[in-house]
């Protein structure tokens, strides 16, 4: 079945979202799992972030956030691999791991604690976050939710609705620039052959995934 597709402001996104995601709640009998999908600088964390907060100020502790990221492979792997032009791909991630960690949760009674990823260190944090047992809503984020190669696979299986959040290829490689700017880890031409061989294609496999969710969103933003 082909997805639902929109073309809405990130204000009218959450506008449309919240009431969808509460009623759901309120009919199921199990924690639900929302999941937004996206590339790499399509602002999908945010928009997740948001949705959070909003859900909390009807129900309060009712919506936790659940990030992919904390599920890279940690940095020195990827190193030993030799992997590291190409952090962030999905070969560079944990993916059997996150799908266990999302299929826990979706059943667990007792508070459950989980990894982040820190862009000031370039590496993942253990215990980064941590779902409490009155949680209902699990908001799921990340690049590689709705891909079909290997244990990604398992990710749709536990998510009882997606969202694929599309931007534009030109701006997100914009907002990459700023984003791995902002940190002054690397040089800027650095950051600009990173973004031109890894990030930019993460984005274009990414975007094959979408026929996948069950509504798109064409984010209508200016930068």
């Amino acid at each position: 079945m082909a997805p639902e597709r929109l073309h809405l402001t990130p204000q009218a996104a959450l506008a449309r979202l919240v009431p969808h995601i509460l009623e759901m709640e309120s009919r199921a009998h199990h924690r639900i799992a929302i999941g937004f999908a996206g590339g790499p600088g399509t602002g999908k964390s945010t928009l997740a972030a948001e949705l959070v907060t909003m859900l909390n100020a009807v129900k309060p502790g009712s919506a936790a956030l659940v990030p992919m990221d904390g599920f890279h492979m940690k940095h020195a792997k990827i190193e030993a691999m030799g992997a590291t032009d190409r952090k962030g791909a999905p070969h560079t991630f944990e993916g059997a791991d996150f799908v266990n960690f999302l299929h826990h949760l979706k059943s667990a009674t007792g508070p459950v604690s989980g990894p982040g990823y820190s862009r000031k260190i370039e590496d993942t944090v253990d215990d980064a976050f941590t779902v409490q047992p009155e949680v209902r809503v699990l908001v799921v984020e990340g690049n590689y939710l709705l891909l079909t190669e290997g244990p990604w696979a398992g990710v749709k299986l536990q998510l009882d609705y997606s969202v694929f959040i599309d931007v534009p290829r030109e701006l997100v490689r914009a907002r990459l620039l700023r984003r791995h700017g902002e940190e002054g880890l690397f040089t800027e031409e650095r950051n600009r052959a990173h973004i031109e061989r890894n990030d930019l294609p993460n984005y274009d496999l990414v975007s094959q995934s979408q026929d996948r969710a069950d509504v798109v969103i064409s984010m209508d933003v200016e930068r």
